[in-house]
């Protein structure tokens, strides 16, 4: 079958009608099974135009994540309210993430699973969005901690690795609550905020869980 024919529109708006065809079927078909025809015909130009317009596959492949990662991080960072107490704004960053994953299933699989396992440049696309949502974490724990310690010298070292978990976490329970049924954005991050902020309220009251002293972890295993 033919491509479908169209008025003519703004270049921009043709690309971007390129590249939700491209997501589609990146998404639902993976990038190697993916082909430029049924892109094309999906997106209701010839194939040329595509190529006219984005190159090639590859090129095609890496604007889709980067258009997927811009939109994500910009959600969050719009989720999050400023001024609100900690666990308010990391509720509202997690109900951000877990709702534009929901409403984007074939983005984020682009993100979280085609791009990771084509190797290079994808990958690192995907690594640059990560860092940055890893860094936007990182700073929120950490001037919410130094504002409740009043200790402007607050290790960031001490909340980073907490800001990768988190991250971590988030993926991984993104794509959980993406192929179960029934899991809603809301239950999905109220789950992961049941599951990190009895560490992190803790962290801001100044009681962080330190690990036992060696003697009493001798101790321990000479009593096993």
């Amino acid at each position: 079958m033919g491509a479908v024919k169209s008025k003519r529109m703004p270049r921009a708006v043709r690309e971007q009608q390129m590249l939700d065809a491209a997501v589609r079927t990146f998404g639902q078909r993976g990038y190697r099974a993916a082909s430029m025809d049924e892109i094309a015909e999906l997106a209701g130009v010839s194939k040329p135009l595509v190529y006219l317009y984005l190159n090639s596959k590859e090129d095609l492949f890496t604007a889709c994540i980067r258009r997927e990662a811009k939109a994500l991080t910009e959600a969050v960072r719009a989720g999050v309210r400023t001024g609100l107490p900690a666990d308010r704004q990391l509720w509202d960053g997690l109900q951000a993430f877990f709702t534009h994953t929901a409403e984007n299933p074939d983005g984020w699989t682009v993100l979280h699973l085609q791009a990771r396992t084509h190797g290079e440049p994808f990958a690192a696309e995907v690594a640059a969005m990560r860092e940055e949502l890893v860094a936007f974490v990182t700073e929120l724990i950490a001037v919410a901690a130094r504002e409740a310690h009043r200790n402007p010298s607050l290790p960031e070292g001490e909340v980073a690795g907490l800001a990768e978990a988190l991250v971590g976490a988030a993926e991984s329970l993104a794509a959980w609550a993406n192929a179960t049924a029934g899991v809603t954005a809301r239950e999905a991050a109220a789950t992961l905020m049941n599951f990190a902020w009895a560490g992190l309220g803790n962290l801001m009251d100044g009681h962080p869980w330190s690990p036992p002293a060696e003697a009493d972890a001798v101790a321990a295993r000479a009593v096993t």
